[in-house]
């Protein structure tokens, strides 16, 4: 017997602070969590989940330029974040946003 299991899943650029999309920055969309993802490199991955959103940062890649921040910090503002690099490694040393590797192949 062979399940195969559809989700629902949306794809689209993230959009700038002027609401323009922006090249190469992308938000993959699930029923339980959200993908940040840059050119082709996970930054971030958030969770639903019943009584708070858990973050996942790409140990690697989430602090990779300036730009990736900017992006990084504009995508987990949806959930209430408002973020700048020292809050960022407050939150990871906290345990609030975990680092991994989320894009091992």
């Amino acid at each position: 017997m062979c399940i195969i299991l559809i989700m629902n899943i949306k794809v689209k650029n993230i959009t700038n602070a002027n609401g323009n999309k922006v090249a190469n920055q992308f938000e993959i969309i699930g029923d339980k969590f959200t993908i940040f993802q840059s050119y082709n490199s996970t930054i971030a991955i958030v969770k639903q989940e019943e009584w708070r959103n858990k973050v996942y940062l790409d140990e690697w890649a989430w602090d990779y330029s300036r730009t990736t921040l900017k992006h990084l910090y504009n995508f987990l503002g949806q959930w209430g974040f408002d973020l700048n690099k020292k809050k960022v490694l407050k939150l990871i040393e906290r345990g609030e946003f975990i680092l991994t590797d989320l894009n091992e192949e």
